[in-house]
């Protein structure tokens, strides 16, 4: 399967030797270029692509004001942030905002490359570094749930905490398949109500919640729920 993708900064340099290093893949497909957040939006809604590479600080439209209109109109592509930020702020900005990945722009070409097969696959992607400041800084803070999401919270079955906490580890669908025993189609059901009822709008932000929260322990049994 070609993975279609659209590459959104403001720095040509950059963009070029990305472009000519994505092509060496044979299963990515570059389909386009912006320089802007405007112009990346237009081209994204023109292309579709499976991932969206973006800057974060660009002039104009800032990445994280690009990243949540491209959330909402272009909800097929999964949006990964590239950038030169460490900023653990920025980075849960993002992940709330709806990106489903944050890597740092100094990351190794192959790194590159599967994480990119991976967010095309529907899992998070974040840099080793990025992951480590983030679990510290959610485990620091443990903000409390507004009360409607507590509630929600609480509505969640055994099943579905027990693929919320696989989901905190970055398990893919097919991973906690595995490990839980189940049918991979009976996961994506589960995750589709996990977002529902804590009213998030993906995986990543699931994951942030559970780090930030913490999720119940409950048996994992092989039955389905």
């Amino acid at each position: 399967m070609t993975i279609r993708i659209l590459l959104i900064d403001d720095h040509a340099l950059f963009r070029s030797g990305v472009n000519a290093l994505l092509q060496r893949q044979s299963d990515f497909e570059i389909v386009g270029e912006a320089a802007d957040g405007l112009d990346g939006l237009k081209r994204a809604k023109q292309f579709l692509p499976d991932v969206i590479l973006l800057d974060l600080n660009m002039p104009g439209l800032s990445g994280l004001e690009t990243l949540k209109l491209l959330v909402q109109d272009v909800s097929h592509s999964a949006v990964v942030m590239l950038t030169v930020s460490e900023d653990v702020e920025e980075l849960t900005l993002a992940l709330r905002a709806g990106a489903c990945g944050y890597l740092l722009k100094s990351i190794e070409p192959d790194t590159l490359a599967d994480a990119i097969r991976k967010a095309a696959a529907g899992q998070p992607v974040i840099a080793d570094d990025m992951t480590a400041k983030l679990v510290a800084s959610m485990r620091a803070t443990k903000p409390a749930p507004a009360p409607a999401q507590a509630v929600a919270a609480d509505s969640l079955t055994t099943r579905e905490r027990d693929i919320m906490r696989e989901l905190a580890r970055g398990a893919s669908n097919k991973e906690i398949a595995r490990t839980l025993m189940l049918a991979e189609s009976t996961v994506k059901i589960h995750v589709r109500n996990i977002l529902r009822k804590l009213n998030l709008t993906s995986r990543v932000q699931v994951a942030i919640y559970a780090v930030g929260h913490g999720t119940p322990d409950a048996p994992q049994t092989t039955e389905a729920a």
